[in-house]
């Protein structure tokens, strides 16, 4: 089942946060409860998933991105994903979570989100691609930023981004079918 009594919590925890600027990481603090858990007493790699959204949305609405899409009825969309998986999260564990936007180009927002043990090891790191909707598509990002308040050019695309977007762009779209 979605975490909704936890994203309320994170929301409400977030409600006086001072607004993120364009790039600016959003701090959260997170327990691995047990229904988080595979059978191995590990934060199952799905639930990591949903966890992320615990980071995201709250950034959003300090960007002001959720009080654009309210007014604007427009909606959010995740096109992609890549996420490495790097250290266990076992039962009860807490973690911080960093999320932030990286960049963006005339259609999507790459996001960037990790999960970070109280050792200071990195357990997992995410790669978003994002995209606001209205009832005809993707909503271009100029208008978003307009929208927010976000001035200035895209900012350069990393290296790594740019090879993870090529590859998509690449990928096969339907997949095959056997």
């Amino acid at each position: 089942m979605y975490p909704f009594l936890r994203l309320a919590k994170d929301l409400w925890i977030t409600r006086n946060a001072p607004p993120l600027e364009p790039f600016e990481t959003h701090v959260s603090q997170h327990i691995c409860w047990p229904w988080d858990l595979d059978f191995w007493n590990e934060l199952n790699n799905g639930r990591t998933l949903t966890l992320y959204d615990l980071g995201r949305i709250p950034m959003a609405r300090r960007a002001g991105l959720i009080a654009a899409m309210k007014r604007e009825r427009w909606g959010l969309a995740i096109a992609g994903a890549s996420v490495r998986y790097r250290r266990r999260v076992h039962g009860m564990e807490r973690i911080e979570m960093r999320s932030r936007l990286l960049c963006w180009d005339a259609r999507f927002m790459y996001i960037e989100q990790s999960m970070w043990k109280r050792t200071g090891d990195c357990a997992s790191h995410a790669l978003y691609r994002a995209a606001v909707t209205d009832r005809n598509g993707i909503v271009g990002t100029d208008r978003v930023r307009a929208a927010i308040g976000v001035e200035g050019e895209a900012p350069e695309v990393p290296t790594w981004v740019r090879a993870w977007i090529d590859a998509e762009d690449a990928r096969p779209w339907p997949p095959m079918q056997d």
